[in-house]
């Protein structure tokens, strides 16, 4: 999904009104909606201001784990096995206890 697009779903699952970015932004609400909309070529500074004004991170990810975040994001991914012993200890042939 682009940052554009998902910058714009976080504004509405936030609630927060394209004149309340656009304050904390310091940009104009027509050049802010254009944006979001991914109507132009926006500059990454522009783009980590609108997300920091949604208090969010913009961060990139290896397309080798996208899938694995991208469950994650949606609530559907597994933490850690914590019980499963570790790659030293199957190494040392022992278990962690």
């Amino acid at each position: 999904m682009k940052l554009a697009r998902q910058l714009a779903q976080l504004r509405q699952k936030r609630r927060i009104g394209l004149a309340a970015i656009s304050e904390l932004v310091g940009m104009a609400v027509p050049n802010l909606s254009t944006a979001l909309r991914g109507r132009t070529d926006s500059r990454a500074s522009t783009l980590e201001a609108i997300a920091s004004a949604l208090d969010a991170e913009w961060v990139l990810v290896p397309k080798e784990h996208l899938h694995e975040v991208q469950q994650i994001l949606q609530g559907k991914g597994t933490g850690p096995d914590r019980t499963a012993p570790s790659a030293v200890d199957a190494f040392l042939g022992g278990e962690r206890e």
